[in-house]
């Protein structure tokens, strides 16, 4: 884009006159240096709403674990955005015909595609805003974007919510072989220290092709899809679903369920004034919309107000807050078990009895000192396929064109029950 060009009628002139050069490139330490090749793209990335990613980990408390991974939203969304340029750019190569306006719109959605993310990411996504997933409240901050830059992301939001007729642009941003899956795993490997996962993204990008409209790989690619697939699989249980991670997040989402009951009591809980409406409030997507003032308050929270809150709350009078708080700080975590049979009602019985006789609280509070559920692995689910473009034209499923028995392995949904609680209580 131009800088001398002139905007269309009814949209967003985007030059600055306090910053004339918009083109620019980020140096990343996965790929080296990422251009920025358009104004609009650049303004997004300079919009409060995308900048709140840097204060956002991409991993939540995964760096009690591997104290390298402290690496942000906002690292992993320019990653991204760089992906779908390199993956456009081959399609290109192809044959595939892709205009500017969806090149340009392509990297946007991807771009903003984590924007709904709270704090910590995954980890307090079902606690701040129960039932509400991320991916509506990117649509929701996506459009409230749309507004102020006058329709400069319809095409983006089509994009992203799939109702654009060239399917294969949505399948880049949100499918099983997505470009946020692409760079997520190599980035998590990178920072987290842990080889296992790495894949090889260079290849996989230029064996992507389009078949009417769909997303496919080109059939000598298989061998890269089965190692993307393997490689997520190890990640899962190694980073993403790490025991002692899934022990800080369980205390994590206690003390905020905590802080909620407390607040909702009438107690007085020190917070962000944005975090201190969703310790009042339980907010569905409809409200959050038509609340107003809600969503922008949602569009401010990062990791900053949950450990500034954390920090207060330690020396809060409620002892099951500042146990859980102290404790969190200090990493003394939960002790965690994981099985592959469900937890007893015994023995949820029993912790409950006896959490609650050594904090001295009341059997009805006592579950916010343990707690229990399931972990779920799915590398790979064959109601979304990855479709492999064979030599003679056919389309099959990686699960039936891979030779490897293991792949049809991964497509089957691993649950694991987990059972966690303070190391200071003997079972």
């Amino acid at each position: 884009m131009s800088h001398e060009s002139q905007s269309k009628p009814g949209t967003l002139n985007y030059r600055n006159p306090f910053l004339l050069n918009k083109k620019k490139i980020i140096n990343d330490p996965l790929y080296g240096f990422i251009p920025v090749k358009s104004e609009l793209v650049f303004d997004i990335i300079s919009h409060p709403i995308f900048q709140r990613l840097r204060f956002i980990k991409q991993l939540g408390l995964t760096d009690l674990v591997y104290p390298g991974a402290v690496h942000t939203r906002f690292q992993h969304a320019l990653g991204a955005l760089h992906l779908m340029g390199r993956v456009l750019d081959n399609l290109r190569f192809k044959g595939i015909d892709i205009s500017g306006e969806e090149y340009e719109a392509a990297q946007l959605a991807v771009l903003l595609h984590d924007v709904g993310h709270g704090p910590f990411s995954h980890a307090l996504e079902n606690c701040l805003l129960p039932g509400v997933k991320h991916e509506s409240i990117s649509y929701l901050l996506m459009s409230s974007m749309n507004e102020e830059f006058n329709g400069a992301l319809d095409l983006t939001l089509k994009i992203f919510r799939n109702s654009y007729p060239r399917k294969f642009f949505h399948q880049l941003v949100s499918s099983q072989l997505d470009i946020d899956r692409l760079d997520y795993l190599n980035r998590d490997c990178f920072f987290s220290g842990v080889q296992e996962g790495i894949i090889g993204v260079d290849r996989i990008i230029l064996m992507l092709q389009v078949h009417e409209d769909q997303l496919v790989v080109e059939e000598k690619g298989i061998y890269s899809i089965e190692n993307f697939l393997n490689a997520r699989r190890l990640m899962y249980w190694q980073v993403y679903l790490h025991k002692t991670t899934v022990a800080a997040e369980r205390m994590l989402v206690n003390i905020i369920r905590r802080a909620q009951s407390l607040t909702r009591a009438g107690e007085k809980i020190p917070a962000s004034q944005s975090l201190e409406l969703f310790l009042k409030q339980t907010f569905t997507l409809e409200t959050l919309r038509s609340t107003p003032g809600a969503l922008r308050a949602f569009g401010r929270m990062d990791d900053h107000d949950i450990w500034g809150a954390v920090k207060l709350w330690r020396n809060h009078h409620d002892r099951i807050l500042s146990s859980l708080t102290g404790m969190l700080m200090d990493r003394k975590l939960f002790k965690i078990i994981l099985s592959n049979d469900p937890i007893k009602k015994t023995v949820l019985e029993n912790i409950r009895t006896t959490v609650s006789q050594k904090y001295q609280t009341l059997r009805v509070d006592a579950p916010y000192l343990y707690s229990h559920g399931t972990v779920t692995n799915e590398a790979y689910t064959e109601g979304e396929k990855i479709n492999i473009l064979t030599r003679s034209g056919a389309l099959l499923d990686i699960a039936q064109a891979s030779d490897l028995p293991n792949i049809k392995a991964i497509s089957k949904i691993v649950k694991k029950n987990y059972l966690c609680w303070p190391k200071d209580v003997s079972l």
